[in-house]
């Protein structure tokens, strides 16, 4: 296949996409033709040369991203087209692969605008990306469905002008401590613990320097959960892993920068009733929220009481070599490079479909 990889973008998380992307890289059957999209922290397309490629084989490390190269633009209803110094071209594809993590990448901007592109992608479509991003959204539509769903609270930045008041509410409704981070953000950017009101300002700041709205949830002391799945329309979900972090909490450091922020634990220590109960879930939320593709979903376990509770769902997780989406595939006798092809076949298998509807009355 003819694969463009779509790799960096506008988000707090564009360091980890270039580690996402690296792997992805180093995983690929490399009988596909890649093309590399490098996106700039201001939102540029860059055709990347081959000479970034070929480093990204050679070495180890993060994906390399250079903005000199020629720009690529997504065109309505033609695909991606190329502007260099010798003009313009159409750049030939089967499906594009966005390792994108977070604001505009994993929020439906991007699967946006390939949909009016017409090109086949990678993983879950406009509303499912963008409803999965939106933490307060999502958890209402599970608790719609019946799902174990942590009680929260939603805070804007007027909310600051009003900390007495809320801090009380987080008090009778969830108790302290308390956690908060940004609706729509992920790999734990912007949140932080709140021990009690004293810190409720800060907390709320940092969150809010993310995004508009921030999300406030009881801390539980909990074992983190996660499950792979995979799919279309009849997903499977693979055997759930644990997340034991060395941190408070498996924040940002945790997750990419202290190689020992956290030890994973693949297939997670749970008797069969728990497990199966982890993978039932993690389906009926990935349906529930019309995913498509691939989806980490995160989950806590209570030890206090064992109590099950859905946190989120990840419609682009992580592919760095220590990331769990696909070590938990690997354990469950998918390998990394099949796990790819799977996705690339399904965004196929997508387009194709609608492809075949009709959008207008003749």
């Amino acid at each position: 296949m003819r694969v463009a990889i779509l790799y960096g973008g506008k988000s707090g998380e564009h360091e980890v996409s270039l580690l996402s992307a690296a792997s992805v890289i180093r995983h690929i059957d490399k009988s596909h033709k890649i093309h590399l999209i490098g996106i700039t922290k201001a939102g540029a397309w860059h055709l990347q040369p081959d000479s970034v490629l070929a480093s990204c084989l050679e070495d180890e490390g993060p994906l390399g991203l250079r903005s000199d190269g020629p720009a690529v633009l997504a065109v309505p209803g033609t695909g991606l087209r190329v502007y260099g110094a010798r003009g313009s071209a159409d750049l030939p594809l089967d499906v594009v692969f966005p390792v994108l993590h977070g604001s505009f990448g994993e929020d439906g901007t991007v699967q946006g605008l390939l949909e009016c592109s017409n090109v086949a992608y990678v993983g879950a479509d406009v509303l499912g990306s963008s409803l999965c991003m939106d933490k307060e959204i999502a958890k209402s539509l599970w608790r719609q469905a019946g799902l174990p769903i942590l009680p929260s609270i939603t805070a804007v930045r007027a909310d600051l002008d009003r900390l007495e008041g809320l801090s009380g509410e987080i008090e009778a409704r969830l108790g302290w401590p308390a956690f908060a981070k940004p609706v729509r953000c992920g790999s734990s950017v912007g949140a932080s613990k709140v021990k009690g009101g004293a810190d409720l300002r800060s907390a709320l700041e940092g969150a809010l320097a993310y995004d508009t709205k921030a999300v406030i949830e009881p801390f539980i002391a909990a074992r983190e959960i996660e499950c792979s799945v995979l799919g279309g329309d009849d997903p499977r979900a693979f055997p759930p892993g644990e997340l034991v972090p060395s941190h408070e909490f498996y924040d940002y450091d945790a997750k990419y920068v202290d190689p020992d922020g956290a030890t994973l634990i693949i297939p997670a220590r749970l008797d069969d009733g728990v497990a199966n109960r982890i993978r039932e879930i993690a389906i009926t939320a990935f349906k529930a929220a019309g995913l498509h593709g691939m989806a980490r979903v995160d989950f806590f376990i209570d030890k206090k009481d064992g109590a099950v509770y859905l946190n989120e769902a990840n419609t682009i997780p992580g592919f760095t070599a220590i990331s769990m989406y696909p070590k938990m595939c690997e354990a469950g006798g998918l390998s990394y490079s099949a796990l790819l092809d799977e996705l690339l076949s399904l965004a196929l298998e997508r387009k194709k479909a609608r492809s075949s509807l009709r959008y207008d009355r003749n």
